[in-house]
């Protein structure tokens, strides 16, 4: 979004751009991930996966209409820079795209749910939210927030949460995001040696993500939850971790945990 941050005068895809090459992420790194989303998303939709998560609106049915399934890094590769011209390695098809949207989440405590008949996907067992230096880690907040959730819960290693579902906001973005938390460097510089952990892909935004389903400002982190939510039930994992970052330098992560009962 052509929305510049006040404290740096950047738009956040800028930012992202810099904060890829800080990390060392590829063009073609970034091309092959939104490829990926695209696909994932695709396949989603076409099994029915979504079909009741959404609410149609008017005749509009479920279908969505930013998801490239037949995408590939080949056709990604021939568009130019959208924000760093002309070298940048961030365009419109590795950037998620403005669409409309509106989510719900219903949360409470677990007698008042079940007495009033509704079955509990999953607890909420801890968050965090934290600011990152806007010039040069504006959307790093995702690693910071993980890091402190498994700081607070000593007993959870990051090898123990069974489903990921990260804000795709750029693909560089994530990918920096994974690069700093799998970095024994980056964690002897800011978590006093205690790495985060390799994010496994088989376990990180399955159904797809904001590159390919779109990030409608205020709804995201919403279906974020709700997927994770769902994926916990239905892959028969125990924890999940949503994380997103936001302009401004704001991050958060969560915990969630399967209702079993």
């Amino acid at each position: 979004p052509a929305i510049a941050n006040y404290t740096t005068g950047e738009v956040m895809g800028v930012s992202s751009d810099k904060l890829s090459a800080k990390f060392g992420i590829s063009r073609e790194d970034q091309d092959e991930f939104s490829a990926r989303s695209h696909s994932l998303a695709g396949i989603a939709h076409a099994e029915g996966w979504y079909d009741d998560e959404i609410v149609p609106y008017k005749t509009t049915g479920r279908a969505e209409n930013g998801i490239k399934s037949d995408t590939t890094p080949e056709k990604l590769s021939k568009l130019r820079a959208a924000f760093v011209k002309p070298h940048g390695t961030h365009t419109a098809a590795n950037s998620s795209f403005l669409t409309d949207g509106a989510s719900a989440s219903l949360l409470m405590d677990e007698e008042t749910a079940l007495q009033l008949g509704y079955q509990p996907w999953a607890y909420l067992r801890d968050w965090s939210f934290k600011g990152c230096d806007p010039f040069t880690e504006l959307l790093l907040g995702p690693t910071y927030c993980t890091a402190d959730i498994l700081r607070r819960n000593p007993k959870l290693s990051f090898s123990d949460v069974g489903v990921l579902e990260f804000h795709e906001a750029f693909a560089g973005q994530l990918l920096s995001n994974i690069t700093a938390m799998g970095s024994q460097t980056f964690a002897d510089d800011h978590f006093g040696g205690n790495i985060v952990g390799d994010v496994m892909m088989e376990k990180l935004n399955t159904k797809g993500g904001s590159l390919s389903l779109g990030h409608p400002f205020g709804a995201t982190g919403s279906r974020l939850v709700t997927t994770a939510c769902r994926r916990l039930v239905e892959e028969e994992e125990q924890f999940a971790i949503v994380a997103a970052c936001a302009d401004g330098g704001l991050g958060h992560a969560c915990l969630l945990e399967r209702y079993d009962q």
